[in-house]
């Protein structure tokens, strides 16, 4: 489990631009592997399977929407209907570039909590019928939501710093969200833990629950983090201490 800062540094416009955006019920949908999509993330993917590269063309020609999936197995090439996750998130398709060796690179921001209802079709690509999830509004933010939000954003600091990857920039934009649905999705996005892990925080629906979960997982990372920066240090010092002798 590390954090990966490259997708730390695509989540940090958090616009509302999208949020009256009308959403139809039917979609084109393309699986995605070894990454989970987390709300007002904008993420580049490349795309090269015919049936994915026929779904994003699918979406350009109509609203420019795509429901993305994640694949519980990403060594599977063709992924049936019970290879995947049945939540996933409605995204724009904001640019999109041809290579060379005839893939897409597609960048998307996920704009919408969805669940798969029904396939409506496979071939040439997959065709769902979606169900929005709606974010419960946080309400007040009591006492012991302010002290973990604040335990999350100190957790965060401390296992960036241990990592080397402490970033101004992300540190800044996680202390100014203030709602605890926005911060878990944020924080947990930038933790690379296994695929169900991930998963199951996209479908922790509560704000403050999905919150709590990140919690957790943060509390590990750092026992883990902390002992593995003391392994690296004194392996370190041995090395430096065999050097003066020899």
């Amino acid at each position: 489990m590390e954090f990966d800062d490259s997708l730390s540094t695509s989540m940090g416009d958090f616009g509302e631009s999208t949020q009256d955006l009308e959403i139809p019920e039917s979609l084109p949908m393309m699986a995605v592997r070894d990454v989970v999509v987390f709300n007002y993330m904008i993420i580049p993917l490349f795309v090269g399977r015919p049936g994915s590269i026929e779904a994003v063309n699918e979406g350009l020609s109509k609203n420019k929407l795509l429901m993305l999936v994640t694949q519980k197995d990403p060594t599977k090439d063709d992924p049936e209907e019970k290879d995947l996750y049945s939540v996933g998130m409605v995204s724009m398709i904001m640019r999109t570039l041809k290579l060379p060796d005839g893939r897409l690179k597609v960048l998307v921001q996920a704009i919408s909590k969805a669940r798969v209802r029904s396939f409506q079709q496979q071939k040439p690509f997959y065709r769902v019928e979606i169900d929005l999830i709606d974010e419960p509004e946080a309400g007040e933010i009591t006492v012991e939501t302010e002290a973990l939000m604040r335990t999350v954003r100190e957790q965060t600091e401390k296992i960036m710093s241990l990592r080397g990857l402490l970033s101004s920039d992300l540190m800044m934009i996680i202390n100014n969200i203030e709602e605890p649905g926005r911060l878990a999705d944020l924080v947990g996005s930038n933790l690379r833990l296994k695929i169900a892990e991930s998963q199951k925080i996209l479908e922790t629906i509560d704000p403050t629950e999905r919150l709590r979960l990140v919690a957790d997982l943060l509390h590990k990372e750092l026992e883990v983090s902390t002992v593995q920066a003391k392994i690296q240090s004194d392996a370190k010092e041995e090395m430096s201490r065999s050097q003066r002798e020899y």
